[in-house]
């Protein structure tokens, strides 16, 4: 006796994307003594992308195993190297966009420019292909790029947040967040963390490769401190071990920490303009 189904395709139950299934056989040839049973899943395929930094990088991954990984032009926008690199990672991969049954993005916090067009990206292929999205906040793809590391070692990513601020957050060995994501003065962060040189450590980042000095000078010319990889393939195995996390496109919310600076440079000349009818105000009285 034969039972088989093939032909299947993703889906999403109950809000939660389904692992798709192509062949399920059965097969009996005493139905009294004996059963044997296969099952075929097909793989899961994901295209990964992180817009948060200047260079980035795409990623394209089958059941956590990295097919193809890119890294970014920095000398380029995101808007000039995209189409190219999702393109060049595809087709390293051996596959199209059609072959791929789920996608994930870096959520934040980043360059805000980059932040928006990754994530508008993604959700327009994702549109496209009524495939859901799986976003990963930067700070957690950062500190889970490290892999497995020393029990009660905490795991502190920096990303340089520019005008003296690094955007933070800290995890302890499991990956749990411990600190919620801050943008400030790197002192000022330590201060907030109250981090001292007898807890082990690791720091990951541009942002604690730029302060170096200052971690040395507060932890001990001893403290780690890793350069940041490409993130986009940490970001796909993320969404593959834990596909709950997927959302439909529209549901995707960037996460800024910092408000944008085009909001704080509309707010200072508002503050001025009041500034400015309120002295006008008092040369009239």
């Amino acid at each position: 006796m034969l039972f088989r189904i093939k032909g299947g395709r993703s889906s999403v139950v109950g809000g939660k994307p389904a692992v798709r299934v192509d062949a399920i056989t059965c097969l009996s040839s005493d139905p009294l003594e004996r059963t044997a049973a296969s099952i075929t899943l097909s793989p899961l395929h994901i295209l990964a992308l992180d817009t948060t930094t200047r260079a980035g990088s795409v990623a394209v991954v089958r059941d956590g195993s990295v097919l193809a990984e890119r890294y970014g032009d920095a000398s380029l926008t995101h808007g000039q190297r995209l189409p190219g690199d999702l393109a060049a990672a595809l087709d390293a991969a051996h596959l199209n966009i059609n072959d791929l049954d789920l996608f994930a993005v870096a959520a934040g916090p980043g360059s805000f420019t980059g932040l928006r067009v990754g994530i508008a990206t993604v959700q327009g292929l994702a549109v496209a292909r009524r495939l859901n999205v799986v976003p990963v906040p930067t700070l957690e793809a950062l500190a889970r790029s490290l892999g497995t590391h020393a029990a009660g070692e905490f795991v502190a990513a920096w990303m340089d947040g520019q005008r003296g601020e690094i955007f933070g957050s800290l995890y302890d060995e499991t990956g749990r967040e411990l600190m919620r994501p801050i943008a400030a003065p790197p002192e000022r962060v330590l201060e907030a963390w109250q981090l001292t040189n007898d807890r082990s450590i690791v720091f990951i980042g541009d942002g604690a490769v730029r302060y170096r000095s200052i971690l040395e000078q507060q932890l001990g010319r001893s403290v780690r401190i890793v350069d940041p990889p490409p993130l986009a393939a940490t970001i796909a195995r993320i969404a593959a071990t834990e596909p709950e996390r997927a959302v439909h496109p529209h549901q995707v919310v960037p996460i800024y920490v910092r408000r944008p600076d085009a909001e704080l440079a509309r707010d200072r000349r508002r503050a001025a303009a009041v500034e400015d009818r309120q002295v006008h105000n008092r040369e009239l009285e």
